[in-house]
């Protein structure tokens, strides 16, 4: 898989700055993600990001997925230029100004979006699971490979990049010695569990008995709240709500 990598960042990003997260995050994919997965991809920039020359078209990307580097947040404007110059393909955005207001490297957003269009390139995936709120009752939550640990990154030759859940995460009982995310950090003595959030982190499912999607975090867990309520603004354009829109779910 190729995921072509565009930045729309209008110099605020140089190539050069993007091809050195390229090649960690190619690394990352390669050496962490890989070996548990059994799914890779190498990530390649292309095309111009100046607004004076033509943006690159689905043709000229060659890619089977693509990864925008956007400064802005201007949803309607991000999706309506995917529509327009690359339809069909699957994708993802990375807001650098959302990066800034988290107080987080861009590089780590842009590892966290890379590893979820490798899992799931389309958005369409769902695991059945415990319903967060009640155990007893089954909910079918989000495919996603970050958003549960999205607070916590590690060094990839000097650039940071996104913690991720391994496959142990998305089983309905807890392994003995099982590791659940690549850290693996203890939180109040415990590591991830199974269907678990880490704090900073969040879950999206699809609750069948009221029909439609929903997020949770940690009780009293400021830090996902603040995350959630700036990342609010682009919504529409993160992958985990491409289920929503794609059901007319609010």
């Amino acid at each position: 898989m190729i995921i072509s990598v565009v930045n729309h960042t209008n110099g605020k990003l140089s190539d050069e700055d993007v091809q050195r997260a390229v090649r960690a995050i190619n690394t990352q994919i390669a050496d962490d993600f890989e070996p548990y997965w059994s799914m890779g991809a190498r990530l390649r920039l292309e095309g111009k990001a100046g607004k004076k020359p033509p943006p690159p078209k689905a043709i000229d990307l060659r890619g089977d997925a693509v990864l925008y580097l956007w400064d802005k947040t201007d949803v309607d404007a991000t999706l309506g230029y995917h529509d327009a110059n690359n339809r069909g393909l699957p994708f993802g955005f990375v807001f650098t100004e959302l990066a800034e207001r988290l107080g987080e490297s861009w590089t780590t957003t842009f590892s966290h979006e890379a590893l979820e269009l490798v899992a799931d390139p389309e958005a369409n995936l769902m695991v059945k699971g415990p319903n967060p709120h009640d155990p007893r009752k089954e909910v079918f939550f989000w495919y996603e490979m970050s958003d549960a640990v999205q607070d916590e990154s590690y060094d990839v030759a000097g650039i940071r990049v996104s913690n991720f859940v391994l496959p142990l995460y998305f089983t309905s009982s807890d392994e003995m010695n099982g590791r659940n995310d690549f850290l693996g950090h203890a939180h109040d003595g415990k590591t991830l569990q199974s269907f678990g959030v880490n704090p900073g982190g969040y879950l999206g499912y699809f609750d069948p008995e009221t029909g439609k999607h929903e997020t949770y975090t940690r009780e009293g867990d400021r830090r996902a709240a603040e995350r959630m309520q700036i990342k609010s603004r682009a919504l529409k354009a993160r992958r985990a709500s491409r289920y929503q829109r794609r059901r007319g779910t609010s």
